[in-house]
């Protein structure tokens, strides 16, 4: 996802001036809370080639791959399952 920070320019205005605010910064507040929630899962890397799925909420892993992608897929599958 790009986010366009390359194409944003610097200012150099003083920073009280809402009007002087980084158009990035700004972005954040743009979005849905939704989109700004914590995710249930995260994948943490556990080894060499070795990724543990881990409960944010509770800090225990629900399960483990040995490929990144196929890590991201289980954390989504148990995301879904509520």
């Amino acid at each position: 996802m790009c986010t366009m920070t390359h194409f944003a320019k610097h200012s150099t205005a003083s920073t009280n001036h809402p009007a002087a605010l980084h158009p990035v910064v700004l972005q954040a507040y743009a979005m849905p809370l939704q989109t700004l929630a914590m995710p249930r899962f995260q994948v943490i890397p556990a080894g060499k080639s070795f990724f543990h799925i881990k409960e944010t909420a509770t800090g225990r892993v629900r399960g483990f791959r040995t490929n990144h992608n196929d890590a991201c897929t289980l954390a989504r599958s148990l995301a879904a399952r509520n």
